[in-house]
């Protein structure tokens, strides 16, 4: 497969000492094989651990590491929408820093670039305890019902964008409803949505997060304001 001119990778890290920099590692291994140009953008969200002076080490070794630090903690949305804002490559890629995903299946995802401007992996074999499951099942489920889009995995980490798209919708959720927002706006925006299948692993280190209930509450409240926003929203 011949290369893209250029990718921006990011993703979100939260106390992730443990992965960060193996996440960056396959990283620099995947990309030069996929782009000519490329920029890896850790996004250390008010981490109280070791992740911000792991990646700005990485980033004094090379050049291609653009890390981004927040003072406090925003959110997982609010580490997103950092990284989407920062990004400066034709395609964008996002994932999570927590390792549940290989890198190397973002191939699987260019593959499909002729066929929508936004390539949305699905998780064929989501490995995550069965409460969370179920909230995705939910959650989904409703988000699908408001907006009329059809999507497996509303909120895998393993998204392509196009810059069309990202030169379009903006971004403004804070909280864990980021992908439903990225979604939704670019659904009304006509911008066409391919999906594809990818692995997924059990996380070996750090915590998880999205699961407790004022995160859970939060996005539900987000999700009602961005239904009323999007509805009048022209097209």
């Amino acid at each position: 497969m011949p290369k893209v001119p250029s990718l921006s990778v990011f993703f979100p890290c939260y106390n992730e000492e443990a992965n960060v920099e193996n996440m960056v590692r396959k990283a620099q291994q995947v990309l030069p094989e996929l782009a000519e140009k490329w920029e890896i953008i850790p996004v250390n969200d008010g981490s109280k651990d070791k992740t911000g002076e792991i990646i700005d080490r990485l980033a004094k070794e090379d050049p291609n590491v653009h890390p981004v630090h927040h003072e406090k903690n925003k959110g997982y949305g609010g580490a997103v929408i950092s990284g989407y804002d920062a990004a400066k490559c034709d395609l964008l890629f996002f994932t999570d820093g927590d390792l549940q995903f290989d890198l190397r299946e973002i191939t699987l995802l260019l593959e499909k670039l002729d066929e929508g401007d936004l390539i949305l992996g699905y998780r064929k074999n989501r490995r995550d305890p069965w409460h969370r499951k179920l909230n995705a099942f939910l959650w989904g489920s409703l988000v699908k019902m408001l907006f009329g889009f059809q999507v497996r995995d509303v909120d895998c980490a393993f998204k392509m964008i196009k810059r069309k798209v990202v030169d379009k919708v903006k971004l403004s959720a804070g909280g864990a409803m980021v992908s439903t927002e990225l979604l939704a706006r670019s659904n009304r925006a006509g911008f066409r949505f391919v999906e594809v299948g990818v692995n997924h692993y059990p996380r070996v280190a750090g915590t998880q997060t999205g699961a407790k209930l004022s995160v859970i509450l939060r996005a539900f409240k987000e999700l009602f304001k961005l239904y009323a926003k999007i509805k009048n929203q022209p097209k």
